[in-house]
C-alpha cells in the first residue's frame, strides 16, 4: 500500500512495549519519528535502537515523540531491550520510546515497510528500514527507506530534521551538504523586492553564465548572522 509525502499517515491501534497506543493520539501535536526494524535480536537493529536512545534527547528538544516498529509480539520486545540497553551503542542510555509489536505485518504493510526480498526464517517479507518524519499535523514529512544490510545514520536524521523544521516556518531552501547555522536559499517565487523586505540580513545572488539570478543565499533566518559561503 505505501504512503505518499504529504498524505495523512494512518491511524492504526497496537500493542508496544509500554503499553497500548492508539497512533494518532500518542503523536497529536508533535513531530513524530516512525522507524521499523526486520526483526528483534538481530544485530544491526540492536546497534540503530540503541543509537536512537543516544539521540531522544536531541530530538525531544525538537518537540519529537518516537515510536519503532518490529514484527515481533510485545514479550520478545520486552526481552530484546534488555539487551539494546546493555550493548555499547546504548552508551548506558534506557530505551524510552515505544517499540510496536506488529506479528501479523497489518501496520508494515499499510505504511509500506515491507522488503520484497528480505525473507524471516518462515518465508514472510521482513520490514525494512524505515524512517517516517510526520509532523504536527500528522502528515508525512519525509520517508528513507534502507536495506536490511544497511544501518541508519542517525546524524543525517537530524540534518534532516532541522532542514524540515526551518523550511516549515521560513521562505527559503537548504542546499546540499547543509547542516543547522549554514546560509539557506531563497526561494525562487519570490521576488527580489520581496526578498529585500522578508530578509533584513540580506542575501546575495551567485552569478552564473546564464545570469537567470535564481541561485540566491541568505543567512539562516534563525540563526544570528553567519557568513554567506564565504561571500557575505
Amino acid at each position: 500500500m505505501g504512503i505518499n509525502l504529504g498524505d495523512v499517515v494512518p491511524d492504526f491501534e497496537a500493542k508496544t512495549s509500554m503499553g497500548e497506543m492508539k497512533f494518532h493520539e500518542y503523536i497529536d501535536g508533535s513531530w513524530a519519528m516512525l522507524v521499523s526494524h526486520p526483526a528483534d535480536y538481530t544485530p544491526v537493529c540492536t546497534t540503530e535502537l540503541g543509537t536512537l536512545a543516544t539521540y531522544e534527547e536531541q530530538l525531544s528538544a525538537r518537540g519529537f515523540k518516537l515510536a519503532a516498529l518490529s514484527c515481533n509480539d510485545v514479550d520478545s520486545h520486552k526481552g530484546w531491550i534488555a539487551d539494546i540497553e546493555s550493548a555499547q551503542w546504548a552508551k548506558g542510555k534506557k530505551v524510552n520510546y515505544p517499540i510496536i509489536a506488529d506479528p501479523n505485518r497489518e501496520i508494515a504493510t499499510t505504511f509500506g515497510m515491507l522488503d520484497p526480498v528480505a525473507k524471516d526464517a518462515a518465508g514472510l517479507p521482513m520490514t525494512c528500514r524505515a524512517v517516517f518524519i510526520i509532523g504536527p499535523d500528522k502528515k508525512l514529512k519525509l520517508s528513507l527507506l534502507y536495506p536490511a544490510s544497511t544501518g541508519r545514520n542517525f546524524n543525517e536524521i537530524i540534518r534532516v530534521i532541522d532542514s524540515l523544521q526551518l523550511t516549515a516556518n521560513h521562505s527559503v531552501a537548504t542546499p546540499a551538504n547543509w547542516t543547522d547555522g549554514d546560509s539557506c536559499m531563497v526561494l525562487p517565487t519570490i521576488s527580489n523586492e520581496d526578498a529585500e523586505k522578508k530578509f533584513p540580513k540580506g542575501f546575495k545572488t551567485i552569478e552564473v553564465p546564464s545570469q537567470k539570478g535564481y541561485l540566491r543565499m541568505t543567512p539562516q533566518p534563525n540563526k544570528d548572522r553567519k557568513k554567506i559561503l564565504g561571500i557575505l
